[in-house]
């Protein structure tokens, strides 16, 4: 698992606010209507041309009855070990959208996740913030 609960609130705060400011950047750069991996890989690469450190497909296992099942879920990104990253290219959120980024955010040691939707025509509306 993830551990996000060294960073102080403050901390989380400006590294939301500079997650979603690259975001943002990118969805300048290409627009909506492009894959979800397209979206994905140039977020990191400015991640990583930011200073951040960041994991792709961060998996999470699932305890069930105390047997731990590997790779239950993988987590699109996570962020400086602290914020998790879903990230969606869909015409629209659904429930099912956000029950998945609220699963990944309890078997994660985050204690906040963003879902990302590059599809919305200004990506400001199209980003959803959870706390743990």
């Amino acid at each position: 698992m993830v551990s996000g609960s060294g960073r102080c609130d403050a901390d989380r705060a400006a590294l939301t606010e500079k997650i979603i400011g690259l975001g943002i950047k990118v969805h300048r750069i290409l627009g909506p209507g492009l894959l979800e991996s397209v979206y994905n890989q140039c977020l990191c690469w400015e991640l990583i041309n930011s200073g951040l450190a960041y994991e792709r497909e961060v998996p999470f296992a699932v305890v069930y009855q105390g047997v731990r099942l590997d790779k239950g879920f993988l987590a699109d990104i996570v962020v400086e070990q602290s914020v998790l990253l879903e990230i969606k290219a869909v015409e629209r959120v659904l429930p099912v959208h956000e029950a998945q980024t609220r699963s990944y955010l309890k078997l994660s040691d985050c204690r906040l996740a963003l879902l990302m939707n590059f599809s919305a025509p200004m990506l400001k509306d199209g980003i959803r913030r959870f706390m743990n």
